[in-house]
């Protein structure tokens, strides 16, 4: 999620002071990802160093509004046609920690699969019930310039992802059950700096290289 990139959407319709970015930003995304004030100031003081925004004077209450330079309004031009980037593979916590698990001794896998699962579950409900609340707002007619569709989108994107989440713990939980059910392999000796052992365990020589090259998306 780029806050950059964000505040010169939102600048793009008019002139903001920082606390009225962050106001306007936490509305139209259902406060799913929450700033504070230090960081839009300090993302605006970045944008106006880069010549994407110039400051348009204060208000009777010393607050300093922004505005697009033609430089700035190229920029949110050209975000809006550009492709987010799915490159760059970021870190999932969860992720991180079920492949740590099973390969650290002593873990109960099954219970950090069913731990997670019955969390994520629990979230599903509560997404669910507010996407309920959303539609029904969505479909009252009153004008709100698209706040409640917009928040209605990102609810069902966080839904969507949560669903996926659990259809992955379950392809978790049966591939622990089949390689459960497998003759015990000796691990491989892990290479040394000095060229010593055969490769690292379990996977063939150069393989992880490769699966991160392919995910950072190096040339």
């Amino acid at each position: 999620m780029s806050v950059r990139q964000g505040l010169l959407a939102l600048l793009a319709q008019e002139p903001m002071y920082g606390a009225r970015l962050r106001s306007e930003f936490e509305a139209r995304t259902g406060g799913t990802w929450p700033l504070n004030v230090g960081q839009v100031y300090t993302t605006l003081a970045r944008l106006e160093r880069d010549g994407l925004v110039e400051a348009v004077g204060a208000d009777d209450d010393g607050r300093i509004s922004y505005r697009l330079t033609r430089t700035g309004r190229a920029e949110v031009a050209r975000w809006w046609i550009s492709p987010v980037d799915r490159e760059t593979t970021p870190r999932d916590e969860l992720v991180i920690k079920l492949a740590l698990a099973v390969t650290v001794d002593g873990v109960d896998v099954n219970r950090v699969v069913q731990t997670q699962r019955t969390a994520t579950l629990r979230h599903l409900q509560d997404l669910t019930r507010l996407k309920q609340r959303a539609t029904t707002h969505l479909e009252s007619d009153k004008d709100d310039g698209g706040v409640d569709l917009a928040w209605l989108l990102v609810l069902e994107n966080l839904i969507y992802a949560g669903e996926a989440e659990v259809r992955w713990l379950d392809h978790v939980e049966a591939r622990l059950i089949r390689e459960a059910s497998r003759p015990r392999r000796q691990p491989r000796a892990i290479p040394t700096t000095d060229g010593e052992g055969s490769g690292a365990a379990g996977a063939p020589s150069g393989q992880h290289d490769s699966i991160s090259t392919t995910l950072r998306g190096a040339p």
